[in-house]
């Protein structure tokens, strides 16, 4: 008899490098999340249009297209209720500020470490 998970929700991952997708996807799926990928910040926002299973945003801030900030206040505007992590290689506390402004509810530096998303994904997803 195969062992079947079941998965613990559906994780919406934004961002255009894709070493950092990959560690991500792979972290997150081993923990038994679902994982969808925009390669930007328009991209994020019709992937929260289109699915509603959506419960958890990581989101990069320095992307093609629509930055994180923008994308995260439309995100906001759809999804008053839907947590956001910002993610951004830089360390800047503007950025920091400005990623909470826009909405976000919490901020990681990369290179991301394996307990700070683990944190954010047992907090947003008690098991």
């Amino acid at each position: 008899m195969e062992n079947v998970s079941v998965s613990r929700g559906t994780i919406l991952l934004v961002e255009d490098e894709y070493s950092n997708y990959y560690f991500m996807q792979i972290l997150l799926r081993n923990l038994n999340f679902e994982v969808i990928l925009a390669l930007n910040g328009q991209e994020a926002i019709d992937a929260v249009k289109a699915n509603q299973s959506i419960a958890l945003v990581f989101m990069d801030l320095k992307m093609p297209v629509l930055n994180g900030f923008e994308a995260t206040r439309q995100i906001k505007i759809l999804r008053p209720d839907l947590p956001v992590i910002a993610q951004t290689a830089y360390t800047i506390n503007t950025d920091k500020y400005a990623a909470i402004d826009a909405g976000c509810i919490g901020y990681i530096t990369k290179p991301v470490k394996k307990s700070e998303i683990i944190a954010f994904v047992d907090k947003y997803f008690p098991q």
